[in-house]
């Protein structure tokens, strides 16, 4: 491929899948075109998004902005309504300003005014095999001079699992994580889990078969990601790695990025655009609060982050805290008193959260949490306050109100309205 001429890119999305795919070491799961993207392109081992709830995070993908920075702090549809900043661009409006032709397929969660998003062409939604048979259709039809940015998301694996008709998948066995209890009813909603994500590589392989018969593969630069953790008790909607660790593959193989690699830095999804931004010769803005990963795939000299940072201010309710990751440590504060973790609507209706209500309803005893995550990876042994620790504490406690200062957190002028404390002001 001509290095000066800008890739087609698609963007593929799943929900609530974290890293729970085969090439993450979850043998149980049946994801052979993943695990085989994986081995075509690079793996990252250390992705994390920067919300673990639906549409702060896929704003933040989108925009290469925190959510408190582009104004999705919550959830994007009725009644919570959270919105993108006016100022906001999005992936999509910035290719389409230097020449891409932007589609959309399958569900958005950012926003409920999609025309200002900037694609060109919005498709269908619906059941993940029937949306990637539409993107398959128009990856086999006649296709335009211009480059192609095509996003791709789908529903599945979001709860329910059986969407579509799907069933759960024991053919290899069941994987419980760590964090779960091990019991009958976490074995089977874990089987359901499978079955979902089961079908979502099947997907995935119409939409790789279609772009292998289409001879575009070699000038495709591919990212496959999640918006956050899989939803389960302590996992989505919480700040531990379970609730933000995501799957992020790419693969380009006219762009000298390699293949069969595995990338142990830690990234973020903020990163993906301005990388994608970077791969189509498209300057990035000043404004973008990621930074571009490009240099590391193509083993270019590049600064590895040395932390990470992520955030929840709304889900089902205000929930405000703000977190920093480290490889070796994670500093969580939080804003308000509350329950241990917040357990989404979707995820209460299960057998894991209903059988075991006490191990997620207690109060929150302290308002910072620091793990060492080498010793204490599922994060059980809060140590803030332990004076072992006090100077990693005081290090991270630092680093993290900087950042909120460097970024304009609204949280350091007092709590957060949400849209509908807003419109009640109205209606008075």
């Amino acid at each position: 491929m001509d290095s000066l001429e800008p890739p087609h890119i698609i963007l593929i999305t799943s929900h609530d899948l974290g890293r729970h795919l085969g090439c993450y070491g979850v043998d149980t799961v049946s994801t052979p075109t993943l695990d085989a993207l994986a081995s075509a392109g690079v793996r990252f081992e250390h992705s994390f998004c920067v919300a673990p709830q639906c549409s702060p995070s896929r704003a933040a993908l989108a925009t290469g902005r925190y959510p408190h920075s582009n104004g999705v702090m919550g959830l994007s549809h009725g009644p919570f309504g959270w919105e993108l900043n006016p100022d906001e661009l999005h992936a999509a409006s910035f290719l389409a300003k230097h020449g891409y032709e932007t589609h959309l397929f399958g569900l958005q969660h950012v926003t409920q005014h999609v025309e200002r998003l900037g694609f060109g062409c919005v498709h269908s939604q619906g059941l993940g095999r029937d949306v990637a048979a539409e993107v398959a259709n128009f990856l086999r039809g006649p296709l335009p001079e211009k480059p192609l940015y095509v996003e791709v998301n789908f529903f599945e694996p979001h709860r329910p699992y059986d969407h579509g008709g799907v069933e759960h998948d024991t053919s290899g066995g069941v994987f419980v994580p760590p964090y779960l209890p091990k019991d009958a009813a976490a074995r089977d909603e874990m089987a359901a889990l499978q079955g979902a994500i089961r079908e979502v590589d099947g997907a995935v392989d119409l939409i790789f078969e279609a772009l292998d018969d289409s001879g575009l593969s070699e000038r495709t630069f591919v990212v496959f990601t999640a918006d956050h953790g899989i939803a389960m008790p302590r996992a989505k909607c919480t700040l531990y790695d379970p609730g933000i660790e995501v799957t992020l593959i790419v693969r380009w193989p006219g762009g000298g990025i390699g293949e069969g690699r595995t990338v142990p830095e830690l990234v973020s999804n903020v990163d993906v655009l301005p990388t994608l931004l970077e791969a189509a010769t498209v300057q990035v803005p000043g404004s973008i609060q990621g930074r571009s990963f490009l240099p590391l795939l193509r083993r270019e000299p590049y600064e590895a982050r040395d932390a990470v940072y992520a955030e929840k201010t709304f889900h089902s309710y205000y929930d405000p805290m703000r977190c920093i990751r480290t490889e070796r440590y994670k500093y969580v504060r939080n804003f308000e008193a509350g329950f241990l973790i917040e357990v989404p609507g979707d995820i209460q209706e299960g057998h894991i959260f209903r059988s075991h209500t006490e191990r997620y309803s207690a109060d929150r005893s302290k308002g910072v949490e620091l793990y060492d995550l080498h010793t204490d990876p599922l994060e059980q042994s809060n140590l803030a306050g332990d004076p072992e620790f006090a100077e990693v504490e005081i290090e991270l406690d630092a680093r993290l109100w900087s950042w909120m200062e460097e970024t304009d957190d609204p949280l350091l002028a007092g709590p957060v309205a949400s849209p509908a404390y807003r419109r009640a002001l109205k209606e008075d």
